[in-house]
């Protein structure tokens, strides 16, 4: 039996309330500007982080973990800025941004306007 603390996060309030200090800031100010750059994005939890869609198609998502944040701008996102993230550490599909760094706030700024057009031409109102 799992006891309260293995709960899960359903909310991105709940999953940001799980961290604290520099991890806990990073976080949320990432989702701020994402939804000050796209605030008719629907934030839910997805693959347990926290998931932004536009016109019901995914947008990007991100986690904190230990020593980065996590980043997904999937599928197009990263192809689109190989050149400024190529310094970041990078999985199929992800990048790491270090916390013993400064955070790329206007990277991940122009990442996310960038997806949002794309899904607002590929799947937006015609």
């Amino acid at each position: 039996m799992k006891s309260k603390e293995d709960k899960k996060p359903t909310t991105v309030e709940e999953y940001l309330k799980s961290f604290q200090g520099e991890v806990h800031s990073a976080l949320g100010q990432i989702r701020g500007l994402i939804k000050q750059e796209v605030p008719d994005a629907e934030e839910s939890m997805a693959y347990g982080m926290p998931a932004y869609k536009l016109f019901g198609k995914p947008l990007v998502y991100f986690a904190g973990y230990k020593n980065h944040i996590g980043f997904y701008a999937t599928p197009t996102g990263h192809e689109a800025f190989a050149d400024e993230l190529s310094i970041y550490k990078q999985g199929k599909g992800s990048v790491q941004f270090p916390l013993d760094a400064e955070m790329p706030y206007d990277l991940i700024r122009k990442i996310v306007r960038f997806r949002a057009n794309e899904n607002e031409k590929k799947f937006g109102p015609k």
